[in-house]
């Protein structure tokens, strides 16, 4: 080898370390990010998820161009949330969008370096999930969606519903945790002056034993807590309502949207939606640990007239002035 070669390659060979990792960034810069979904609601069923997407594809995202969705579904069992967490990180993905406060916590206890997004955070510090609203500090951030006493306010809004109030039924599935609202709605019941007769249902199966059992009671209103398995078959309860003749309220538009009476809560569109602005920046170099979780922009109530006329009730104008929508 000629002295002029030798030194050209011992040369070559110095830079390696250098180059080697330039060309693993550039590797990596190249390719799609991975985003994994965990949702109790199948795509074609769920119009929060769909506000997520059109987040994305608005910041940019485009599924068939620049990233990569792996959707998994409970179809509303919360119990496959533990195996759909396994599953969605052996994906190794850059961001997991856990869509119900049960998937967050199931991937956090499996993972403490994936980064996680939540639109529907309820109690994260006492999960153990952030250490605090403004410094998480860990792998999970997101949207809250839980506000204190929201069951209390729903027991209000069905006593200005029915101003003779007295016996109100609750829709509760004892399957996932659901003790604080259950807790708020005995309390804002007692405060009221109002009998609170719980429904306890496990699934699907249990709903229309659980109407049953509610009209026998002779409650005058339902109020159905905020649940995934609830929010699935939201079409089916809002049938089984009207076929009762009860005035039911909702924590989510969705239930109005389906058929059902009247809502007040949180925008759950406007949380996924926003929930996209976190995947973005973690996405583009930010630690979830350093991304502060976010409250929702405000509460709103829906009512469905044409529901209300079903039901052969009038609403008090009250409500109607203080409705963010009327369906008519």
């Amino acid at each position: 080898m000629r002295r002029r070669d030798f030194f050209v390659s011992i040369g070559g060979l110095a830079a390696m370390p250098i180059l080697l990792p330039r060309l693993a960034r550039a590797q990596r810069s190249m390719k799609r990010p991975l985003i994994a979904v965990l949702s109790a609601v199948r795509r074609e069923d769920n119009s929060p998820l769909e506000a997520f997407m059109e987040g994305m594809r608005e910041l940019g995202y485009d599924e068939s161009r620049n990233v990569d969705i792996a959707f998994r579904f409970t179809g509303g069992h919360h119990d496959q949330f533990p195996a759909l967490a396994e599953e969605a990180i052996r994906l190794s993905p850059d961001v997991i969008v856990a869509l119900v406060i049960q998937a967050t916590v199931e991937a956090k206890r499996l993972t403490q370096t994936i980064p996680i997004v939540c639109p529907l955070l309820a109690n994260p510090i006492e999960l153990g999930l952030i250490a605090s609203m403004s410094r998480p500090g860990g792998n999970v951030t997101g949207l809250m969606f839980r506000i204190d006493d929201l069951a209390g306010k729903q027991l209000e809004i069905a006593a200005q519903l029915i101003p003779s109030l007295v016996r109100v039924g609750l829709i509760v599935n004892v399957a996932t945790d659901v003790v604080v609202d259950r807790q708020e709605a005995e309390s804002a019941a007692e405060r009221l002056g109002i009998k609170l007769i719980p429904a306890e249902v496990r699934g699907r199966d249990d709903l229309a034993t659980a109407f049953g059992v509610l009209s026998n009671e002779h409650v005058q209103a339902i109020v159905v807590l905020v649940d995934g398995m609830l929010f699935v078959e939201r079409k089916r309860i809002a049938e089984l309502a009207a076929a009762a003749r009860l005035p039911a309220v909702y924590g989510f538009r969705d239930h109005v949207d389906a058929g059902g009476l009247i809502s007040y809560g949180v925008n759950l569109s406007e949380n996924f939606r926003r929930s996209a602005s976190y995947v973005d920046k973690i996405i583009k170099g930010a630690k979830p640990g350093d991304l502060p979780v976010e409250f929702p922009s405000k509460l709103e109530m829906i009512i469905n007239l044409k529901a209300a006329k079903t039901l052969g009730l009038d609403v008090p104008a009250a409500l109607l002035a203080r409705a963010d929508e009327v369906i008519e």
